[in-house]
């Protein structure tokens, strides 16, 4: 049996209330290949710190929208969250942990460490003036293991 391609596309304000509709409605998506408990709220926790990382990084105090686009094809899961905000200026310096352009905030500079833990894969693109995406994969093992 051939793996069948879903996709989703979902756009939205970079306010911060939405942060939890994009993680929300990114599970209920995924939900449909029935992963465990511990795999949908791994997704969920990169989904809401990529979402966070466009809303606060990437537009500040100035409002725009962010997209996601998410991709169901056989046991893997692929997120992408793009914004047309300022960009990452050096995304090697971006994805250190306890780095943040946002001090003032008193955020954490956990974003992209925690995303590393909990998907398989991250890609970050970016350029500076003109937005960043995310990409984020992850094989679900437990659809994996269940087909076999």
């Amino acid at each position: 049996m051939s793996a069948t391609r879903n996709v989703m596309r979902l756009e939205f304000s970079s306010r911060s209330e939405n942060e939890s509709f994009a993680r929300v409605a990114v599970a209920a998506f995924v939900a449909q290949l029935d992963p465990t408990v511990e795999e949908l709220t791994e997704i969920k926790t990169a989904v809401s710190e990529a979402v966070t990382n466009a809303i606060i990084h990437g537009y500040g105090d100035q409002e725009g929208m962010v997209s996601i686009t998410c991709t169901l094809e056989g046991d893997t899961v692929e997120i992408m969250i793009d914004d047309q905000g300022v960009g990452i200026e050096d995304i090697e310096l971006a994805r250190q942990p306890m780095y943040t352009s946002r001090p003032d905030l008193e955020r954490s500079g956990m974003g992209f460490t925690i995303m590393e833990n909990f998907v398989d894969k991250v890609e970050i693109t970016s350029r500076p003036r003109q937005g960043t995406r995310v990409r984020l994969v992850k094989r679900l093992k437990s659809r994996t293991t269940s087909e076999h």
